[in-house]
């Protein structure tokens, strides 16, 4: 069973904007029968105060049915309800003047009138609240406010009441009806301002992949283009010196084994860049990004000494690690911590968002830091990357609220600190030696 306020902590940003939206306008209708029906009894006799209330409740239930259409035209999800605003919009104006005409038939000195004179402003600002729900443009809102304004002013001297009394319930309805409509745009406009904040964050993340992978091309051409085309023109002339029997083929043909080994190398330099992180650079961008986000993010440690296949695992574990509280938290604080000790050094990421982890956990959801099955996400590639330089890692929620990452990698000898690659490039390179040499 679900910890109480999960459901609302396991939702995203976005959700929350339109959930908080949405049962808004829900609870628009309880607050017409609380505001507006209830006091009704106790003004008027039982049975007309049961006749009013019936009508009200059915107003207030075509009100909420009305606005929850119009916010799934505004999302696009549906088409515009033209027909429940045209009869939210008759059904108000008939009550309205139904109400007016009780108010001006009633006796004086009771409160019938009063009654009924509260009924009708109350009905038409909540219908012209909700109305401008399912309608575009300022001109079409603020024709609709001043128009129900009016007909109500008109209405109440046709049936009777002075003119001060007609004054004021045209007044209430114009700014009653005016404020709640206000409420209603700012609303819809708010929630459609997320959205585009949200989209924009999207194709700001795919821009930067898309800009990272021109670089990584451009760089591989640049390497690959001029190397390929200078082997290409000499093989071509080691083939003509061979021909005729020209010693100089020979020599061509090793200046071509040695740019081919150069070219190997210069890929290899260009794809390590691309593929390792630096820890450092890594640390900063957590720190600028969760703060950006609204997250107290505090960073104690330097990578300054570190050797370089260390600093890449643990690079990762920072961009995993920041990534899991940006995505599938809901965390206020994190903390990330490198403090090197003796022959190892540790990193610590913790943040107080281990309710949501915990659900994209137990739940298996693609993406959570728990249940990463590639290379690249989740903890199962994090141990891949710190196997390599016989790192270990931990990750789970403690003291209650918070979860901690831990990750703990073994310092190098002085006497060997070159980084793993490199040994791997000798190898390759001793290889294709073998291969390649006659």
């Amino acid at each position: 069973m679900r910890r109480p306020g999960l459901w609302w902590r396991g939702k995203s940003t976005l959700a929350k904007v339109e959930t908080y939206t949405r049962w808004s306008f829900h609870f628009f209708p309880l607050v017409e029968l609380t505001a507006i029906g209830l006091p009704v009894f106790g003004q008027v006799e039982a049975g007309l105060a049961v006749v009013l209330f019936l009508p009200l409740c059915a107003h207030a239930v075509l009100c909420g049915v009305t606005a929850s259409r119009s916010l799934d035209w505004t999302r696009g999800t549906r088409e515009q309800p033209v027909r429940l605003l045209i009869s939210l919009a008759v059904f108000s104006a008939l009550f309205g003047a139904a109400a007016l005409g009780l108010a001006g038939h009633a006796p004086a000195g009771g409160g019938t009138a009063a009654a009924a004179t509260s009924l009708c402003v109350g009905v038409l600002v909540f219908g012209v609240g909700t109305l401008a729900l399912g309608v575009r443009g300022r001109r079409r809102i603020l024709g609709i406010v001043t128009g129900f304004a009016a007909g109500t002013g008109l209405v109440a001297l046709a049936v009777g009441l002075n003119g001060s009394a007609a004054l004021g319930v045209g007044l209430a309805t114009l700014f009653g009806g005016g404020g709640l409509s206000f409420t209603s745009v700012f609303s819809v406009w708010l929630l459609d301002s997320v959205y585009e904040l949200d989209a924009a964050r999207e194709t700001r993340t795919r821009l930067a992949v898309a800009e990272e992978r021109l670089r990584f091309g451009r760089d591989l051409h640049d390497v690959m283009g001029r190397n390929l085309a200078v082997i290409a023109l000499k093989s071509e002339l080691a083939v003509q010196l061979s021909r005729r029997g020209r010693p100089e083929a020979v020599d061509q043909m090793i200046e071509v084994q040695r740019i081919a080994r150069e070219s190997q190398r210069e890929v290899r330099e260009v794809v390590r860049g691309y593929r390792e992180a630096d820890l450092g650079a890594e640390l900063a961008g957590a720190q600028g990004v969760l703060t950006a986000a609204g997250v107290d993010c505090s960073v104690t440690g330097s990578a300054t000494g570190l050797p370089p296949a260390v600093q890449s695992a643990l690079g990762w574990v920072v961009r995993e690690a920041t990534t899991n509280v940006l995505r599938h938290g809901d965390a206020r604080r994190c903390r990330v911590t490198l403090r090197p000790a003796g022959n190892h050094v540790t990193l610590t990421v913790e943040n107080d968002g281990a309710e949501r982890t915990a659900a994209q956990e137990a739940t298996g959801k693609p993406g959570a830091l728990g249940r990463g099955t590639g290379g690249g996400s989740g903890l199962a590639g994090l141990r891949e990357r710190l196997a390599a330089v016989a790192g270990t890692l931990e990750a789970g929620p403690v003291d209650g609220d918070l979860f901690r990452v831990v990750a703990e990698v073994p310092l190098p000898p002085a006497s060997s600190t070159a980084s793993p690659s490199a040994s791997s490039e000798a190898t390759v390179s001793r290889s294709v030696s073998e291969e390649v040499t006659p």
